[in-house]
């Protein structure tokens, strides 16, 4: 199997021996403490999980600074975006504290951290990484907006993760680690495996992509690996996308040869960044390979429509990675052959052959409650869908 990222073994930080994890919780009830954001959170369950292989823990700020310019730690490791827990609270250096999660009910304490230093950071140094992760400084871009409002005290050092937030409780049959990714796929015997990102429900061209991927690849199996975390307002409930993709994976792809799985993170909206970090994680999930599609973890019109994919030839250096990308190009249901094709691979054929498929022409759809044509949605997956949008409505 495709090691982690910059190590031989996998290091998540979530304390997986029971006394120890017991004694620790214990330990928290004396501790100080903060209350986190929802990003520190998020990456606090990316850490326990083992995604964010081999940190040990959240950056300090010569790191983020180092990681948002180059793309890797003053250490020379590499990593596409900082990885911190930025607060407003006041924090002693060298103290050891819990931190508790702010999306679930009571706080209870997600992990401790030994802090190692207490940094304060500018608003130069926070746009200065701003519009290195997000190419804009834009408030509307819902990235910077959250990224520039976490606080201006960065906390650093590691963390002992004591549990995995939400996650695990609200999505038990689709919330996965990294180690536990890792474990399925040896189960399986699979050694080619293809990643899907997804943070919408899955269409005919997203079914295709990984079809397509899985043959030309000669891959084993596909990881559909769904964002769990929090989104912007009018993107589809996990749960809702969930139902759907697994609707989409029972009937039309063959028994053994899809996992569906999902992991607690909130969504950057970082586009050609974001997919670097992609590529990071389901490496360390074992995959060799993810489908880098048109505006990949894009928004609004940010960022050019391949700029996630252009970015691993212009800018992560050779050797970064191991996992490789498999780059889609436009996909369009062809009337001639009754099928979905990346354009790329039929440029004899003109555009009156075509129906192009859009995620934002079968949302408006499906908003009036008008049945897509099955050349964009599957009509099992829009029945999932369609119901979930009257139910706005009632």
């Amino acid at each position: 199997m495709i090691k982690p990222h910059g190590s031989d073994e996998l290091n998540p930080l979530f304390v997986y021996d029971v006394e120890q994890r017991h004694a620790l919780v214990k330990e928290a009830e004396s501790l100080p403490s903060i209350l986190l954001n929802s990003a520190a959170a998020a990456n606090a369950v990316m850490l326990g999980g083992g995604y964010f292989n081999p940190l040990t823990g959240y950056m300090n700020l010569a790191d983020s600074l180092s990681v948002a310019e180059k793309m890797h730690t003053v250490d020379g490791l590499f990593f596409p975006v900082p990885i911190v827990n930025m607060t407003s609270e006041s924090v002693a250096a060298g103290s050891r504290i819990a931190l508790r999660d702010p999306n679930v009910e009571g706080n209870p304490v997600l992990a401790i951290m030994d802090v190692e230093a207490v940094e304060a950071v500018t608003d130069q140094q926070i746009n200065f990484m701003a519009e290195k992760i997000f190419r804009t400084l834009d408030e509307n871009h819902p990235g910077v907006a959250t990224f520039t409002g976490l606080g201006r005290t960065m906390l650093s050092g590691p963390i002992q993760v004591l549990g995995f937030s939400y996650f695990q409780a609200d999505f038990p049959d689709t919330f996965r680690t990294a180690v536990e990714i890792r474990n399925e796929i040896a189960e399986h015997g699979w050694e080619k495996v293809v990643a899907f990102q997804t943070r919408n429900p899955m269409h005919r061209a997203h079914e295709e992509l990984c079809r397509m991927a899985m043959e030309q690849l000669d891959a084993d199996g596909v990881l559909i690996h769904m964002l769990l975390g929090k989104l912007k307002p009018g993107d589809i409930p996990a749960d809702v996308r969930d139902a759907s993709i697994r609707k989409m994976v029972e009937v039309y792809f063959p028994p053994n040869t899809v996992m569906v799985t999902g992991y607690g993170f909130d969504m950057l909206y970082a586009g050609p960044r974001e997919a670097v970090l992609h590529a990071v994680f389901r490496q360390n999930c074992g995959c060799t390979h993810l489908i880098v599609g048109r505006d990949h973890a894009g928004v609004g019109d940010y960022y050019g429509g391949f700029d996630a994919q252009t970015i691993f030839d212009e800018e992560v250096p050779e050797g970064s990675l191991e996992l490789k990308i498999f780059s889609a190009d436009h996909t369009a249901y062809i009337k001639k052959l009754y099928k979905v094709v990346m354009l790329r691979d039929v440029p004899d054929h003109t555009k009156d052959d075509f129906v192009l498929l859009s995620g934002t022409a079968v949302r408006e759809m499906l908003g009036k409650v008008i049945a897509p044509p099955p050349e964009f949605s599957r009509p099992e997956v829009a029945k999932i869908l369609s119901d979930y949008y009257q139910s706005l409505d009632a």
